[in-house]
């Protein structure tokens, strides 16, 4: 933890990316250009994701029709509710999108979940190891808005490419210009469709980094209470399973939605 700055800094240094960059986008030493990637993000969302299916993977290599054990009924039954919800909403034939789900719901929840590790504990613990105690490092990647509109943005162009190879070219055009009003008011539909389609990635980005990133505000602030935050931390962190699990739900679900939307005409 770095003291410097007081409150102030101690909040930033906890909200502040490992950013790098060309040595021609800094300004005063900070990464300001397009080209900055955000290398915790990238490093903590990649290897929770390798951890997590490769685990997944391995217990599917070794499942059996017997008495299963505990790691295969987990999955399983992650699997199974999953699978449950795209059969009640996506009514189309794809063999994407109960994949695309899957991937999504467990890649989302165990991002979300890194914010139960105490605040202090993983930053602490790399700054010894590195010798820097300067070193910023966010280890929740989805208080990060660049993995959240990365992640919609993905999902928006499936969805889109899911429209074009279900209902054909010429249908999906017809549905962008004469829906709801007809082709007589072409310019009005397409400017509706325009407005909607750039509203759902946006919307299902900001939804997911908002409410991540306030309750990674409201963990820094227990944390500065120093001894007293014992009563509060616990009922907060206990309050908080419900909203990572509900944010990775909401976000498979919004998901499911779009691709049915896509893949149904109107």
């Amino acid at each position: 933890m770095s003291a410097e700055g007081g409150t102030a800094g101690y909040i930033q240094h906890h909200l502040t990316n490992l950013a790098v960059c060309a040595d021609s986008a800094k300004v005063d030493g900070v990464c300001t250009g397009f080209w900055t990637f955000h290398l915790d993000t990238l490093l903590v969302s990649g290897l929770l994701g390798l951890v997590v299916f490769g685990l997944m993977a391995m217990l599917a290599s070794k499942a059996t029709a017997g008495i299963p054990s505990g790691g295969q009924n987990f999955v399983e039954m992650v699997v199974g509710l999953v699978d449950q919800q795209v059969r009640d909403t996506f009514h189309g034939k794809s063999a994407l999108v109960t994949p695309l789900a899957i991937t999504i719901f467990v890649w989302v929840f165990v991002m979300n979940a890194m914010d139960l590790i105490p605040v202090d504990f993983l930053p602490t613990a790399l700054q010894a190891a590195t010798g820097n105690h300067h070193l910023p490092f966010k280890f929740v990647p989805t208080t990060d808005p660049n993995l959240t509109f990365g992640m919609s943005i993905s999902v928006f162009f499936i969805s889109l490419f899911m429209g074009l190879k279900v209902k054909g070219f010429s249908h999906f055009m017809h549905e962008v210009f004469a829906v709801p009003f007809g082709l007589k008011l072409a310019p009005i539909n397409f400017l509706f469709r325009v407005v909607e389609e750039i509203a759902r990635p946006i919307s299902l980005s900001l939804r997911l980094f908002g409410n991540m990133y306030a309750g990674e505000m409201v963990f820094i602030l227990i944390a500065l209470l120093g001894v007293y935050q014992l009563p509060l931390a616990l009922p907060w962190e206990l309050f908080h399973i419900l909203i990572i699990t509900l944010q990775a739900f909401v976000f498979m679900m919004l998901t499911i939605v779009y691709m049915s939307m896509a893949a149904e005409s109107h």
